[in-house]
């Protein structure tokens, strides 16, 4: 499958702690940002765009270090959370509802781009890829993860992921739609970025909740982290 609607669904939890696949969603963003913030060593008043926001993890941590951040979701329901959330710890985050095959930012404008837990849920991801190149600036930064799509990445992410272990809802992806690194590397170089050497991303430990803690790996055989900058 590739239920998008449990974004939705969850809206209403995302920041409540209740559910353990938002909480996971949530313990992967310090991970992320082990290797974001080598490439961009200071956010502070760069316009940034959160695509695939949900309700605004990320979203946040990117506000938190200064810039300037659009988040955008399909999802409704977590938009408005999201927009809730930000007015409670009154924090400056343009949310917008939108999708990635067409973002409503004018061209050239963007600093950042950053993409996680989104191109393995999006059958025209070239088609997303093409539109994150448009609005970035010359030189502009694109961001994001995905899932490898390999037998063993398959197994951790839906059999032991949503079956066995219940991290996430069943039906959250569908293992046909992951993209092999060596797709996206190609698309991202045919559109005229410069790619950096990806990373992988996965699992590293449990916290005291005994949900799973993430960080970078050695191999990308199951999640993999990465940076691209438009040419100028």
């Amino acid at each position: 499958m590739n239920d998008l609607t449990i974004y939705d669904r969850y809206a209403a939890d995302w920041w409540s702690g209740r559910y353990r696949f938002l909480r996971t969603l949530q313990n992967l963003v310090p991970a992320r940002f082990k290797y974001f913030d080598l490439v961009v060593d200071d956010w502070q008043s760069l316009s940034v765009l959160d695509l695939g926001c949900g309700g605004g993890y990320m979203a946040e941590a990117l506000c938190e270090r200064g810039a300037k951040v659009i988040g955008l979701d399909p999802a409704q329901s977590a938009i408005g959370v999201a927009r809730a959330r930000s007015a409670q710890m009154n924090m400056d985050i343009d949310y917008r509802v939108g999708i990635g095959e067409s973002i409503p930012v004018e061209s050239n404008t963007l600093d950042v781009v950053v993409c996680v837990d989104v191109l393995e849920h999006i059958p025209k991801w070239p088609e997303v890829l093409a539109e994150i190149h448009r609005v970035l600036k010359p030189g502009g930064v694109f961001l994001f993860d995905t899932i490898n799509r390999s037998f063993f990445a398959r197994f951790v992410a839906i059999v032991l992921g949503e079956y066995l272990l219940r991290i996430l809802p069943v039906g959250t992806h569908d293992g046909k739609l992951f993209i092999k690194p060596k797709e996206i590397h190609k698309e991202l170089s045919r559109l005229g970025f410069h790619v950096q050497p990806f990373k992988g991303l996965g699992p590293k430990g449990i916290n005291r909740r005994f949900d799973i803690t993430f960080g970078l790996l050695p191999f990308q055989s199951v999640m993999y982290i990465g940076a691209a900058k438009r040419s100028a």
